[in-house]
């Protein structure tokens, strides 16, 4: 995702908080009152702020999992080094679930529990594997991965 696509996600925000201020009030009034609430909904007044700083952790994730996975992949051609070759695996599918997740907190999706228990779970399961590597040049991949895994 580049700089333009980064924007147009976060700025999808407003417009996802418009649609499910007035949508999201009628959908959850059709669930019922034992409908559990994820943090991010509007009612309970955390969409603004949060929303935002959540997406852009998401986004940072995977682009600093894309880089990683380039790198890895490098070294596991160079080096032959299994442990590379299934950290770059795990760096890919890792910013593909953290994409997803930037998109959908920044529309206001109503998926939040979903796709942030998702979320940090590759990003858990990405870190066990990227930090034993021990890798100087893997410094941003782990720290982006255990931000965005909180």
């Amino acid at each position: 995702m580049n700089r333009r696509e980064l924007l147009g996600v976060l700025g999808t925000t407003a417009a996802g908080l418009t649609a499910i201020t007035g949508g999201g009030a009628r959908a959850q009034e059709a669930q019922g009152p034992e409908h559990k609430h994820h943090p991010f909904h509007p009612k309970r007044g955390h969409h603004t702020e949060e929303q935002q700083e959540c997406a852009e952790t998401c986004a940072c994730c995977m682009h600093e999992c894309e880089d990683g996975f380039h790198y890895c992949l490098r070294q596991a051609r160079q080096s032959g080094k299994v442990e590379y070759a299934r950290a770059a695996h795990l760096c890919i599918d890792c910013a593909e679930v953290c994409g997803t997740a930037a998109k959908l907190v920044a529309s206001g999706s109503h998926l939040l529990v979903h796709i942030c228990a998702a979320c940090a779970e590759a990003c858990d399961d990405c870190l066990a594997v990227c930090e034993p590597l021990k890798d100087p040049e893997m410094k941003l991949v782990i720290e982006s991965l255990r931000k965005c895994a909180q």
